[in-house]
């Protein structure tokens, strides 16, 4: 644990509660390490501060009086203690431009420092969203007391940790191998410094005992090489965090200063440094304890905000309201300094900017023009000019006066490395590819070398000695590469969007494919997306051969898409050579793309036309140059046209800057690694999970014996159409056999392939249980029968007579889940529909899905209230929803009951109750709303959901589950979802 952590906890009484919340070892651990300069805050927050009672730190980087104290103020307040020591730290050094790297034994705290503090307003700790403001610092799993280990057919290290008990090995109390046992071993430090006693033969038994384990395996590496390799695997996973603060947010890192405090931090700067091309290290002095120094700097702070919510241009003088939440914020803070913040967004947005005035009475033009900078810093290009601006709130940050700190200096000589620098709370690893100058203060300034000198005993870094890791430890480097591509390219599409759908129901997916179109890697994004991608590709390259520069865009089922509100874009990556490396694909849902209802998913539609306008494959980008002009034409002219074409316009500019950003990130690896290399790891991922699915297989067929009896399960929908599934298990794979599913539908619960293939990949994905990326390779021993019909139905060429689809991705891909998980006995039913409820008008609109009850499984009771299966996205805020749109919530509350009795109770359902406050067309797509989702073993079902509408009158009446109605103003309607199935 590291000093910030437990100073917050040993302040006062009134922070009392707060130390139950850690561990016994940690909190004998933070009584030892209290250091006198912790002490000396201790006195300081226990002495009035501008006013009669003790001031505490919060997550905003502040102290405010305990009286105004709450615990939630205080989750990241250690790591805010460091962040402003680092701010202090960085000034007094003259570099105010820093990514501050804070490793600690646990986790990594990394942030940016550009400029005054910025806030975010809310954060998610674990599965609660808590509202307090806080710096914007981001954490990962990685620190010293992560264990390396071989799992799941692949090298790790973290996320979990040793913790302070067992510890790392090195601590002699049985601990596993952990990345301080690895720099022990490496020469990383010096045991005779370490402050505790430090078994080196402890942690080379555990490497020994991995070694063994890779050699198992069939992975036999030297020790070296493995540890080299293990310690590279953590310095990826911290670099790719850097890059989350820095290039994700349009900031590139080669233009700041690495600051690395904390335990670890300084031990593995230079080799983070390297990894994100930044030439220049600042190392505080106690480097250890810069977290509570930064606590001690802290000063008194409160913040107020007033909500406005109004058209930029329509708001009166802000003046006033300004000054007045500055005279209450400065109230208890002598000689208060004021800084001004308003929040704006473009009209239609709903995430913020947030923009400094530097007096509250200059003119709202320089509010326009510092938004119209963030905006192109954040997105890297203009805010449209027709777009009007809407001010969400003012804010106010009142502080008292900085205390005076002395400038540090770096006088001109330099020392080279080696040099291993070590007290009881910190190491120092320079390597001799560093130079390294002494500042006044006792800060430690470290710049690159033009030259490298290889093979030191610092130089450990894998790449500095120019030759190929072994395959476990590359394997690891680059699956973490590929994630952190797709992972950035999900934050770019969710940042750069403007519809709600995207950017706050995050309804999108992002994806990286090998040369031939097969899945490789995705972030955890919609599952019903991101399972189909694979054959849209493939689909795709039959009738189009891109090449550099180009970018495909496709929305129409027959080539591989789901529903047409869901836009793919496809662009190829090439190498050096020309040769094709991969694929970067997206597929994000358009709230609106034409149709004869609002929000594009008629429930009355028979074919595909009236459900929106049909992209067939074509290009979006031509050898670069972007054919907007087009689409928007197509957009226009269909039949039934997109009622929102400039958001249409406005979320495929962000998909197409999440799919430069892919290729631009896959181009550096091919640049740097080759391309060839590329392209192996990605077969060899597939490869992996290839393998490890065969070795499940081989297991299921020990238990059940060979074949083993099939699975025959079937359901039916809620008007009687049939749903089934023949599973088997064979000499040489599995069989998924939906012989016996339904025609053709005859209105658009039709699926199509790519959806099947994409709840068969979901589905094994979780009977495998083991941590591999969502990727085709676990199907390689998996055959998939599919008749024509509702699962497979003809398109032809004419959209107008095509078979309508928009219910087979939502709806069918639910029950598809359903049957698939009841077949490998995972779980009971989960609720069977996204419960999809869309309004608008002419002029816009507006979808959204409605979480269920998840079914029980063996050794689990189901959840309430979550979005299940195949899909994965989120429900609007209220207060946006209400803001947004002509609608008033009434309630939205857990349905109790509603899951299935058992051993294991099935999770309940949601009620959801919105008044249309003007003429609105409505529609529902559901369905499980004449049976309920099936208990399992024995357990109960749950219940089946309904929609009930009220007329203005009172009147009350049952709506069937897929209907288009027009409401008026003054009607609610009232929806409760299905809960999940009981088992056992």
């Amino acid at each position: 644990m590291r000093s910030a952590g437990f100073a917050e906890v040993i302040l006062s009484s009134d922070v009392a509660p707060l130390i139950r919340l850690l561990p016994r070892a940690e909190t004998a651990v933070a009584e030892a390490f209290l250091t006198p300069v912790m002490k000396h805050f201790v006195r300081r927050v226990s002495e009035p501060l501008g006013g009669s009672e003790p001031w505490l730190m919060t997550s905003a980087g502040g102290l405010v009086p305990a009286s105004r104290f709450r615990p939630k103020d205080s989750l990241l307040s250690g790591p805010a203690g460091g962040l402003v020591g680092a701010a202090e730290l960085a000034r007094a050094a003259g570099y105010p431009k820093v990514l501050t790297f804070d490793m600690g034994g646990t986790s990594t705290d990394v942030a940016r420092i550009d400029g005054p503090f910025t806030w975010r307003q809310e954060q998610e700790i674990g599965p609660a969203r808590v509202f307090a403001p806080a710096l914007k610092i981001e954490t990962v799993a990685a620190g010293g007391g992560s264990i390396c280990r071989w799992r799941h057919g692949r090298l790790e290290v973290g996320p979990e940790s040793a913790g302070a008990d067992p510890g790392p090995a090195c601590y002699g109390r049985g601990g596993p191998l952990t990345l301080t046992d690895v720099n022990l071993l490496l020469g990383l430090m010096d045991p005779a410094k370490a402050g505790i006693p430090l078994d080196l033969a402890a942690s080379e038994v555990q490497l020994q005992q991995l070694l063994t384990e890779l050699c198992d395996a069939g992975e036999a590496t030297t020790s070296a090489g493995l540890l080299v390799g293990l310690r590279d695997i953590a310095v990826e996973t911290m670099a790719e965090a850097i890059r989350g603060v820095s290039v994700r947010e349009g900031c590139d890192p080669r233009d700041f200063v690495l600051l690395a405090f904390g335990g670890a931090g300084p031990q593995h700067a230079c080799a983070v440094a390297e990894k994100l091309g930044v030439d220049r290290v600042l190392i505080p002095a106690d480097a250890g304890l810069l977290s509570a120094w930064g606590l001690e700097r802290a000063r008194c702070q409160e913040q107020r905000v007033k909500q406005i919510l109004q058209p930029f241009q329509a708001t009166e003088d802000l003046t006033d309201s300004w000054r007045q939440l500055a005279a209450d914020a400065a109230s208890s803070i002598r000689g208060a300094e004021i800084r001004w913040l308003a929040d704006l967004r473009l009209a239609g947005q709903d995430s913020f900017l947030t923009v400094e005035a530097e007096d509250p009475a200059g003119p709202a033009s320089h509010l326009t023009r510092g938004f119209a900078d963030e905006y192109q810093k954040l997105y890297g290009y203009p805010p449209p000019a027709n777009r009007p601006l809407e001010l969400v709130a003012l804010r106010v940050v009142a502080e008292e006066s900085a205390a005076p700190s002395s400038a540090e200096a770096f006088p001109a000589a330099a020392e080279s490395g080696p040099v291993l620098l070590q007290d009881r709370f910190s190491t120092c690893v320079i390597p001799a590819s560093w130079q390294i100058r002494r500042g006044t203060r006792g800060s430690l300034l470290l710049e690159k070398s033009a030259e490298t000198s290889l093979h030191s005993a610092f130089d450990v870094q894998s790449s500095m000695f120019g030759v190929r890791l072994s395959s476990p430890i590359s394997s690891a480097l680059f699956r973490s590469r590929f994630e952190g591509i797709v992972s950035a390219m999900g934050e770019s599409l969710r940042r750069t969007a403007l519809s709600t759908n995207v950017k706050e129901r995050l309804d999108y997916s992002c994806a990286l494919l090998d040369g031939a179109g097969h899945l490789v890697a995705s972030a955890p994004h919609v599952p019903v997306h991101l399972g189909a991608l694979g054959v849209c590709v493939r689909k795709v390259l039959r009738v189009l051969d891109p090449g550099p520069g180009d970018v495909i865009i496709t929305n129409h089922p027959g080539f591989g898409g789901s529903h047409l509100p869901d836009v793919t874009l496809i662009a190829p990556v090439f190498d050096g050579r020309g040769e094709r490396v991969a694929f970067v694909a997206n597929r994000a849902h358009h709230a609106e793309i034409g149709g004869k209802a609002p929000g594009s998913m008629p429930a009355d539609a028979r074919f595909l036309a009236e459900e929106g306008v049909v992209i067939a494959p074509r290009l979006l980008v031509r050898g670069g140059e972007p054919l907007f002009g087009e689409v928007e034409a197509l957009l226009r002219e269909a039949p039934w046209p997109s009622r929102r074409i400039s958001d249409n316009i406005a979320d495929l500019e962000a998909q197409l800057a999440s799919i430069h950003h892919g290729s631009r990130a896959l181009e550096r690896l091919a640049a740097e690694h080759g391309g060839d290399m590329v392209r192996d790891e990605l077969r060899g991922i597939l490869n992996r999970s290839a393998a490890l699915m065969a070795a499940r297989l081989r297991s299921n067929r020990d238990k059940r014996g060979t074949g083993g009896p099939p699975v025959l399960v079937r359901t039916t929908f809620d008007d009687g159409t049939p749903l089934q599934l023949l599973f088997r298990c064979e000499e040489q794979g599995m069989v998924f056999d939906f012989t016996g599913s339904g025609g053709v539908h005859p209105r658009n619960l039709n699926a199509t392939p790519a959806i099947v293939r994409s709840a068969v990949l979901f589905a094994l994905r979780l009977w495998l249980g083991e941590d591999v990326p969502l990727n085709e390779g676990l199907l390689d021993a998996v055959e998939i029968v599919i008749p024509p019909g509702l699962l497979s139905p003809d398109f032809g060429d004419d959209p107008a007579t095509a078979p309508a689809v928009v219910g087979g991705n939502v709806e069918t891909s639910q029950r598809l889940t359903d049957l698939l998980l009841e077949a490998l006995g995972l779980a009971a039913n989960g609720p069977g529909t996204m419960n999809n409820f869309l309004f608008g008008d002419g002029s816009f609109g507006y979808y959204e899905t409605l979480a269920g009850g998840s079914g029980a499984g063996p050794n689990h009771h189901g959840s309430s209230g979550r979005h299940v299966h195949m899909t994965n996205t989120a429900i609007t805020d209220p207060e946006l929803l209400e803001h947004r749109y002509p609608v008033r919530l009434w309630k939205y509350e857990i349905r109790r009951n509603s899951g299935g009795e058992g051993g294991h109770r099935g999770g309940d359902g949601m009620f959801r109750e919105v008044e249309f406050l003007k003429p609105l067309v409505v529609s529902f797509l559901t369905e499980r709303r004449a049976t309920g989702p099936r208990g399992l073993a024995g357990g109960g079902d749950g219940q089946p959901g309904s929609q009930t509408r009220i007329h203005p009158d009172g009147r009350a009446e049952v709506l069937p589950g897929a209907v288009t109605y027009q409401a008026a103003a003054g009607e609610r309607v009232i929806i409760r979802t299905p809960g999940g199935g009981g088992w056992g």
